[in-house]
């Protein structure tokens, strides 16, 4: 991460004032700078269970999230600390810390239900947080997970109740992974008389009950909840008291030497797990977020939200995409732009220079804009982005004519100088004159074409400026006593078939320049249809990366099931494994039936465009 991206402490992220929740404007002008991908930790719980310890170790620091000695919540609202990635070059660690959930001050439950749920949608691995064991007694005051259904919409449709049941399987494509931490775990991991590992104690704490009863139905409800929406392998941490109780007061000040031993050894996997398998944060579709991003992510949800509304996933990635694609416009027309000033600096130059450095400079900014852009299905943006290069180019075009016009005129001023001077003189009003002034005219005009780095109206310029003077060489024509009428009608022919000549040599020129220029025109073309057609693919790819995430969760799950007998609730899953097949066989046929046939289309229009815009704009008058 660059000097920009360094931040030596925490600021607040999302503020929390009166029940009232608003976005830290300081927090997401920082956020604007960070252009890297960002893995995103969010930490959630009960207050005072020791949750910014943790994220302050994540930081690589003893200190720096609020701690506090009593039992009063320490954080409010969500706190966010940016540090470069310990593991992954190029990359942002965010860490998230977010307020104590139950405190028994606010009064408004609603009120860490949304903070809850921002933490969700905001980060790639969620760590709750909690105090002595997994009981049933701590899996029930994990209710927020019951809630997200109601407070997280994925579809911006007003869905049908069965539309709504189905999209409740679906939530484990979106959402983060997950991760419990059990805090002053005393017992031994054992179940049955049998070690087990801590991801085995979690999954026991999380096993459904046989039954349908009520009894039954209250007690899975936020066990079936976290193991819908959190994909598995889902991870569990358990740690020791850290120090004495007389030092739990001072943690934030005590060295590692303060530390039991076994608390700092659990830290360290802890982190090194974090580090290892935490995933950049993505959004609905597969793409990747950036700082910048996750910025425009907060600011949208916590909007939604102030507004009364339910944050939808689909509309988020709308309204994201819809930013960023404007954006990634501006940003490549700039990189176009620049480019292109080498070659406007050199203005008069000839139609290779210019059109090789177009479509050079057209190739780098589509790909500039590909990096950027997602979700352009219906290409709006990169129409935009071509429509704008083009306007550009067409205006580099006439300014590059005008540079050509204008040494062109200014050269043949100055070679026609001594004509001028000679004629001024009378030395082509006599006898034998009209010769002399043909040789003189000849020559000049021979010293004119040597004459490199005229531009693209060389011969149009000539053509033009032999017209003008077609007057003046009649009246030598027929003031020269040497020539007989026979002659003199002889000379005019030849005047006027050189005046034809001049005007056949003019079109050829712009004949063989419009063939140059339509040749480049068509490589940049193809070059585009390349970079789209590789850009829909991988954004396909993230969408089936997306999708096999959650076919293999939905697989963990139904093994899990059929080992525990519970044929019912593996029937189910099975049903949702095969929806979730199906849809992803779909999102490639999507690709194949609407976003191919666009770029075919594409093809199709690009030529005639461009012939209107860049050669009728750029080389006629």
């Amino acid at each position: 991460m660059s000097k920009a991206g360094l931040m030596s402490s925490p600021i607040c992220l999302v503020e929390n004032v009166n029940g009232s929740l608003s976005v830290y404007k300081q927090a997401i002008e920082f956020l604007s700078r960070i252009n890297e991908p960002v893995v995103v930790v969010s930490v959630v719980g009960l207050y005072r269970t020791g949750k910014s310890y943790l994220m302050n170790r994540l930081a690589g620091q003893q200190s720096g999230f609020a701690l506090g000695n009593t039992i009063e919540s320490k954080t409010k609202g969500i706190w966010m600390w940016c540090v470069p990635h310990p593991k992954i070059e190029g990359h942002t660690l965010v860490l998230l810390d977010t307020e104590g959930l139950g405190d028994v001050a606010k009064g408004d439950s609603k009120n860490d239900s949304w903070i809850f749920c921002l933490a969700v949608l905001l980060s790639s691995t969620l760590v709750y947080n909690s105090r002595g064991t997994i009981d049933n007694s701590a899996v029930e005051k994990l209710h927020y997970v019951v809630e997200l259904t109601e407070q997280i919409k994925i579809r911006s449709t007003e869905a049908a109740v069965d539309e709504e049941e189905e999209e409740d399987c679906k939530f484990v494509q979106f959402f983060p992974s997950f991760t419990w931490v059990v805090r002053d775990f005393t017992l031994e991991l054992e179940i049955d008389g049998k070690s087990v590992t801590e991801d085995e104690y979690l999954e026991f704490a999380l096993q459904l009950k046989k039954g349908v009863g009520k009894k039954a139905s209250d007690y899975n409800l936020p066990r079936q909840c976290i193991r819908n929406y959190f994909p598995s392998p889902r991870k569990c941490f358990v740690f020791p008291s850290p120090a004495s109780p007389q030092n739990m007061t001072r943690l934030e000040s005590l060295h590692e030497r303060d530390l039991v031993p076994d608390f700092l050894q659990v830290t360290g996997h802890f982190c090194d797990h974090i580090f290892h398998n935490s995933v950049v944060k993505t959004v609905k579709g597969g793409h990747r977020v950036t700082g910048k991003l996750l910025g425009h992510l907060v600011e949208i949800y916590v909007n939604t939200i102030k507004s009364g509304k339910v944050p939808c996933l689909e509309n988020a990635v709308v309204a994201l995409a819809n930013l960023e694609n404007q954006t990634a416009v501006q940003e490549a027309l700039k990189a176009y732009q620049i480019g292109m000033e080498k070659v406007k600096n050199k203005f008069p130059v000839g139609v290779d220079d210019i059109s090789l450095e177009h479509q050079k400079f057209s190739s780098l900014a589509t790909a500039e804009f590909m990096k950027r852009s997602f979700k352009d299905e219906k290409g709006k943006y990169v129409n935009k982005l071509r429509e704008d290069i083009d306007m550009y180019y067409v205006g580099l075009l006439q300014e590059n004519e005008m540079a050509s016009e204008r040494k062109c005129r200014d050269l043949l001023k100055n070679l026609f100088s001594d004509m001028n001077k000679r004629l001024q003189d009378g030395e082509y009003s006599k006898s034998g004159g009209y010769e002399l002034y043909c040789r003189d005219r000849d020559a000049v005009v021979e010293q004119y074409r040597r004459e490199p780095k005229k531009g693209v109206s060389s011969e149009a310029v000539l053509n033009e400026f032999l017209n003008e003077r077609g007057p003046e060489a009649k009246s030598i024509l027929y003031m020269d006593t040497k020539l007989t009428e026979n002659d003199r009608k002889i000379e005019e022919q030849k005047e006027k078939n050189a005046l034809l000549e001049q005007k056949f040599k003019e079109e050829e020129e712009k004949r063989i320049e419009s063939e140059r220029m339509m040749q480049a025109e068509k490589e940049r073309q193809q070059d585009q249809m390349r970079q789209m057609q590789e850009k829909f693919n991988k954004e396909l790819e993230q969408q089936q990366q997306e999708m096999d995430r959650a076919i293999e969760s939905k697989l963990m799950e139904r093994e899990e099931m059929i080992k525990k007998n519970m044929k019912e609730k593996a029937d189910l899953l099975n049903e949702e494994i095969t929806n979730l097949k199906k849809e992803k066989e779909n999102s490639g046929g999507f690709m194949k039936e609407y976003v191919m046939p666009f770029v075919g289309a594409l093809k199709e229009i690009l030529p005639s465009v461009l012939k209107y815009r860049v050669l009728m704009k750029g080389l006629k008058k």
